[in-house]
């Protein structure tokens, strides 16, 4: 009996791991961990985070390793002194490294707009991409799927949701999506009024009942950005119109999400809130392995509840479906204010609802492009951020 592994042909897969040290990297090298004969680590890649990115480098030996912060090269590089391992920095070696001969599929799970141009340039050395990093689609989606095409590149979702869509097409592509719904938790604020989020604390909203994640993904779950942006990445990996995509509140977390077909059957996939599943299901593709993951009980779970989102109160949502319509240079902005609203919520600058309203006026202020080339969207994330932050400061 043949047993399914990670490469039909036998050979061991060679994983790049952008953002080694965040909550999907670690959780990958998890899932390596447990199939040494289906995977490697080839390159592990961090922006500050030195201390653990020399543990994992000596744990693993990858063949490379990259320290974003170029001020903390020597430090990483006098650590791993005496290891096979090579140590880079800087952005710029991360964009080269994930071209690498020796990388089969590179993992991409840096925040933010980070981690487009290594996406782009993976895709262009023809490098298989397991996506974790939706900001790359939500900014830049048509380029990144056009080249995807013209070198015949397979994206891979890592989202929990997305793999779910994804895993309910496999062997229905030829049958026409009538829509989709990506399931959400609903949040530490579920059910929440508009008074009680006047006064949300960041220890508040870094409380999420299911997921445990970065901090960024963790505020964006809070406010329900993640969603929008989820709906504008499912956009862009499944080929649909934003009056195709629909958010559904799922509070048990158990339906990752669904697909309905035009006859109006549905498919849905379920588990656990583990992202160690859609991880390994991603790199192992079109394979499945065993896993020792803890199994779900519908016993556990009697009810598996869902109900409509309050657009209301999580205006976000609004927000990035109205970049998504807009299409061209909207979802670049949109996902610019929103890092930058994030980063100075967490740091105590901004309320909770005054996000919104700093990614909404950037929105309404920067001018719009049609058709952005990769520099425009570099130049225009710039810029967003400057105007978000000069807004912020009007508002301290």
């Amino acid at each position: 009996m043949v047993r399914a592994t990670g490469n039909i042909d036998g050979m061991k897969k060679r994983v790049a791991i952008l953002g080694s040290t965040g909550s999907i990297g670690k959780q990958t090298l998890e899932v390596i961990e447990q199939h040494p004969d289906d995977f490697e680590v080839e390159v592990l890649t961090a922006r500050n985070s030195v201390r653990e990115l020399i543990v994992q480098a000596k744990k693993h030996k990858p063949d490379s390793v990259v320290i974003g912060n170029v001020e903390r090269y020597k430090e990483v590089k006098t650590a791993l002194a005496d290891e096979p391992v090579k140590v880079y920095a800087g952005n710029e070696s991360i964009d080269q490294i994930v071209q690498g001969g020796n990388v089969d599929i590179v993992l991409t799970a840096m925040v933010g707009f980070s981690g487009l141009t290594p996406t782009i340039n993976a895709i262009k050395a023809g490098k298989t991409i397991a996506l974790a990093n939706k900001e790359t689609m939500v900014v830049a989606g048509e380029i990144v799927t056009e080249l995807a095409h013209k070198h015949k590149v397979s994206i891979l979702p890592v989202d929990s949701e997305h793999s779910a869509i994804f895993q309910c097409l496999v062997g229905e592509f030829r049958n026409p999506v009538e829509k989709i719904y990506l399931t959400a938790s609903g949040g530490p604020f579920r059910g929440k009024t508009l008074d009680h989020m006047m006064s949300v604390t960041r220890e508040e909203a870094l409380r999420h009942p299911n997921w445990s994640m970065g901090n960024k993904i963790t505020i964006d779950s809070a406010s329900m950005m993640n969603k929008g942006l989820e709906a504008i990445e499912a956009k862009w990996l499944f080929g649909l119109k934003p009056d195709q995509i629909d958010i559904i509140v799922h509070p048990q977390s158990i339906i990752h999400s669904i697909v309905q077909f035009e006859d109006g059957s549905m498919k849905a996939q379920m588990g656990l809130p583990d992202m160690r599943l859609p991880i390994q299901y991603a790199l192992t593709f079109p394979g499945r392995v065993r896993s020792d993951f803890e199994r779900f009980n519908f016993l556990d779970y009697p009810q598996l509840t869902f109900e409509e989102l309050d657009r209301e109160v999580f205006r976000n949502v609004t927000l990035a479906y109205r970049a998504m319509e807009k299409g061209g240079s909207m979802p670049c902005v949109l996902n610019a204010a929103n890092e930058v609203a994030v980063e100075t919520f967490l740091s105590g600058g901004i309320g909770f609802l005054q996000m919104s309203e700093v990614i909404e006026e950037t929105m309404n202020s920067i001018e719009f492009i049609a058709h952005p080339t990769l520099d425009d969207y570099h130049e225009l994330d710039k810029v967003a951020r400057d105007f978000a932050r000069k807004v912020i400061h009007k508002k301290s």
